[in-house]
């Protein structure tokens, strides 16, 4: 049967009482019918049985003509059956149809039921360059379906900045959970932040690490008192050490001494003791010191905790730091070691007092020539300390003892410091 033969007696089945039947000579006009044929499945989209008006659908989608398609197809969305409403929202992305009616089709369907369909109007929105119903895409956000959320997550992201959706989004705050929670907070500015304080705060103690890590980010950005108190009480409580983390971050800088006693429960954790020392440095109390003094001392404690605490301990200061840091020069960690150095430079550039100077000076110079620290330490923490130059020169020319490479360093570092001499301030 040629395809004019095909098509005429498609029309005629067109009249056939059984359903099926309408329904297969519908699907048949839109496989292999022409343009001219789109009128007739306009015609028989208000079938009474879902099935023809599935096929009209699908047929109007597959004949490409958009004019017919937006007669009807947005009526079609809105229909009772879901296998209806999925065929002409997949003909209405296929066919490119715009307009309010379109638009407005395609945000009801954010709403509905079946996954499928909102997975559709996510697309066909996402087509149009619109969000819809701003309420109802927010809230798909936290959708049981994986592929929803993930395209709605990429359609709020597309439109953050539209006014609606922002507000759908701070609306959403108190609301979600989990990674919806999170997700939001992401896609809020910085300045929204000071509206969300209310429904902020409970969310510091969540049961969810990843909310109190995405609130307490958020609430870093306010140094209002209510968040300092909610913040040290998270932390005061707070047994994941990622979240610590981030507690310790935000309360960094905020000058509250109650940080203290949290922050050295946390110096022996890898994942919360850099942030534990920043906080204690940054306070620069006496106990904040002597915490920082037993971590970088301490050998159960994590290496890179260890190095940066003894930094800490030299940029503090303090009478006895000179004498804390120096035999920790042998170190069995060579990122300990580096940062004792790093601590040292750091006293003498505040200016060590008379008697620490040589001591501190010959210590860096057998440092340097036993290869114990990398050269760049070395030569900072020496800059402005004119008393390592006798035994740098004696370590450069052969005199000393040393290998070839540490006289290259010894060259390297003295070069450096008689090129621009000048003295540090010193401390009576």
């Amino acid at each position: 049967m040629g395809a004019e033969h095909q098509i005429a007696f498609f029309l005629r089945e067109l009249a056939a009482p059984e359903p099926q039947r309408r329904a297969a000579a519908v699907k048949g006009l839109g496989r292999t019918g022409r343009p001219e044929h789109a009128g007739v499945l306009v015609a028989v989209a208000d079938d009474r049985a879902p099935e023809v008006r599935a096929a009209a659908a699908l047929g109007l989608g597959r004949l490409g003509v958009p004019e017919a398609g937006a007669e009807v197809l947005p009526v079609l969305m809105g229909d009772a059956d879901a296998g209806v409403r999925r065929r002409a929202s997949l003909a209405a992305v296929r066919l490119g149809l715009a307009g309010p009616a379109v638009t407005e089709a395609f945000a009801r369907l954010l709403r509905d039921p079946d996954h499928h369909l909102r997975n559709n109007a996510l697309a066909g929105l996402d087509a149009l360059g619109a969000p819809g119903d701003a309420g109802a895409l927010v809230r798909l956000l936290d959708d049981p379906d994986d592929a929803v959320r993930g395209r709605a997550r990429r359609l709020v992201y597309r439109f953050k900045d539209d006014p609606a959706v922002q507000e759908d989004l701070i609306g959403k705050v108190g609301q979600s959970t989990g990674a919806a929670f999170v997700e939001i907070l992401h896609l809020l500015p910085g300045p929204r932040v000071e509206r969300l304080l209310d429904s902020l705060l409970p969310k510091v103690r969540a049961p969810s690490p990843q909310v109190r890590i995405a609130t307490a980010r958020q609430l870093s950005r306010l140094r209002r008192p209510e968040v300092t108190d909610a913040l040290v009480a998270a932390l005061e409580d707070e047994r994941d050490a990622q979240a610590a983390a981030e507690l310790l971050e935000a309360l960094t800088g905020r000058g509250d001494r109650r940080v203290t006693e949290p922050a050295e429960r946390w110096l022996r954790d890898p994942v919360a003791g850099l942030p534990a020392v920043r906080a204690l440095s940054d306070l620069g109390t006496g106990a904040a010191v002597d915490h920082l003094r037993w971590a970088f001392a301490d050998p159960e404690a994590p290496g890179p905790v260890r190095a940066a605490a003894a930094t800490a301990v030299g940029e503090l200061g303090g009478f006895s730091a000179v004498w804390m840091l120096l035999p920790f020069l042998d170190d069995p960690d060579a990122g300990v070691r580096t940062g004792v150095v790093d601590g040292l430079g750091a006293l003498v550039r505040d200016g060590l007092r008379p008697w620490e100077r040589r001591p501190v000076a010959w210590a860096l110079i057998a440092v340097l020539r036993t290869g114990r620290a990398p050269v760049p330490h070395v030569r900072d923490a020496l800059d402005g300390l004119p008393e390592a130059l006798p035994g740098l020169r004696r370590l450069a020319d052969g005199t000393a003892s040393g290998s070839p490479r540490a006289r290259r360093a010894a060259a390297e570092v003295l070069e450096s410091l008689t090129a621009d001499h000048h003295d540090r301030p010193r401390r009576s």
